[in-house]
Formats: C-alpha cells, structure tokens, sequence
C-alpha cells in the first residue's frame, strides 16, 4: 500500500531470517536488472518494509536511498515483491550489495569491469540460499563460511554486467 506521501509500505508476515532461498540465476538476472534500472535513472519509489514478528516487535526496514529504490523497482517489474519469492529476491540483493561493500574479504569473489563486474557462482549460489539476518543482511561469519576456501577470481564468461546493482 502506498502512503499519502508517495512511501509504498509491505507487510510482511514472514521476518527476514524465514525469507525463502532463490535461484542463483534469478539472483543474477535481478542484478542486472537493477543495474540497468540504475544505470537508467529509473528511480521507483521509497518503501517501508515492516515485517510483522508473533514473537516480539515487528522488524522495519527502510528503503529510501535513489540506487536501492532504482533496484527495488527493478525487482518488482521481473517479479511481484508483494509475493513471497519476489521479496526474498530484493531482500537478498540488497543484503549481497550491502556485504560487498562491507566484506573484504568477498572482493576475491567479483570483478570490477568497465561495464560492470562479474560475480563468481559460489557467491550467487551462497548469495541465493544462506538465510537472512533479523535485519535483513547476511550473517558475514555464516557467509564467508559457505563459500569454498579455493575459489579463483572470476573469469572467462561474464556471469553479470552491473557493477553495483
């Protein structure tokens, strides 16, 4: 539902750690196209996530930043964010937007190109089935344990061309 002042809100039944794991691919084709979203300047609009706990207060999660509401109206046109799988979709690329940013370690596991970066598959497959955090990130510990000690960098065939979605 969308508030007089433009915030659309989700009520969610499920809290964040219960979001269900997506396909790796799904998680892909959402970063590039929220990616292009960006890169286009299709901003959508801010949201307010509340999901609703039975065993304590309800979780809130913000989303008013230009890039990420770009990303979330993305997701939304692929795949309803008011269903289950499409919110645990843009959950989940937030929450691997947001690791990359604060994860050094994770930088073995992209490329930065020109025209985007390429994100190694033990990333999206981790990226797409570990669970999510009361706040909706990743456990970076539970992460970067789910993810084979010797990967190589990413290389050969570009898996996704945005370098931040």
């Amino acid at each position: 539902m969308a508030s007089a002042d433009g915030v659309l809100t989700y009520l969610v039944d499920l809290p964040p750690e219960a979001m269900p794991p997506v396909r790796a691919r799904d998680l892909a084709a959402a970063w590039d196209a929220a990616r292009t979203a960006a890169l286009a300047e299709q901003w959508g609009p801010p949201r307010l996530f509340r999901f609703r706990r039975a065993d304590g207060p309800d979780t809130d999660l913000a989303l008013a930043d230009v890039d990420a509401t770009a990303w979330a109206e993305a997701i939304n046109a692929r795949c309803d964010m008011r269903a289950v799988a499409g919110m645990s979709l843009c959950l989940r690329l937030l929450a691997l937007v947001d690791l990359l940013a604060h994860a050094p370690w994770a930088g073995s596991l992209f490329v930065l190109k020109r025209d985007g970066a390429e994100l190694s598959p033990a990333l999206l497959r981790a990226a797409a089935s570990e669970p999510l955090t009361r706040e909706a990130r990743f456990d970076l510990a539970r992460f970067r344990a789910a993810i084979p000690a010797a990967l190589p960098a990413p290389a050969g065939g570009r898996l996704s061309q945005g370098a931040a979605p």
